[in-house]
C-alpha cells in the first residue's frame, strides 16, 4: 500500500501554501495514501497493446487561421496601472527581501 509519511504530506501543504493543523494533516496523510493506493492499482493493468490517445472517443479538432493583429498601445495599457517606472509596472514584492 503506497502512503505518505507525514513529513511528506507537511511539506506538501508547504508547497501548496496551505496552513493545516494536526488533525487535517492526519487526514489529508490518510486520503493521499487512498489516493496513491487507487492509482497503484490502476498502473498494475497491462496496456502494452493499447495505443496512446488524446481523446476517449474520436474527435477532430479545426484549427483556425492565425491572423495577426495590432497590439495594444503600450500608453493605453499603462493607463489604469497603480504603480509604473516609466513603461514597466511595479508590482509588491511578495519574497521577503526581493524589493520594496
Amino acid at each position: 500500500m503506497p502512503s505518505l509519511t507525514r513529513k511528506e504530506v507537511e511539506e506538501i501543504a508547504l508547497l501548496a501554501r496551505l496552513h493545516m493543523d494536526e488533525a487535517a494533516l492526519a487526514r489529508m496523510e490518510s486520503e493521499l495514501g487512498a489516493i496513491l493506493e487507487h492509482f497503484s492499482s490502476i498502473a498494475a493493468v497491462d496496456t502494452t497493446d493499447i495505443p496512446p490517445m488524446t481523446h476517449a472517443v474520436p474527435i477532430e479538432l479545426p484549427l483556425r487561421v492565425d491572423v495577426a493583429f495590432p497590439s495594444l498601445d503600450a500608453a493605453d495599457a499603462l493607463r489604469a496601472v497603480p504603480k509604473r517606472d516609466g513603461d514597466l509596472i511595479v508590482v509588491p514584492a511578495i519574497i521577503a527581501g526581493s524589493g520594496e
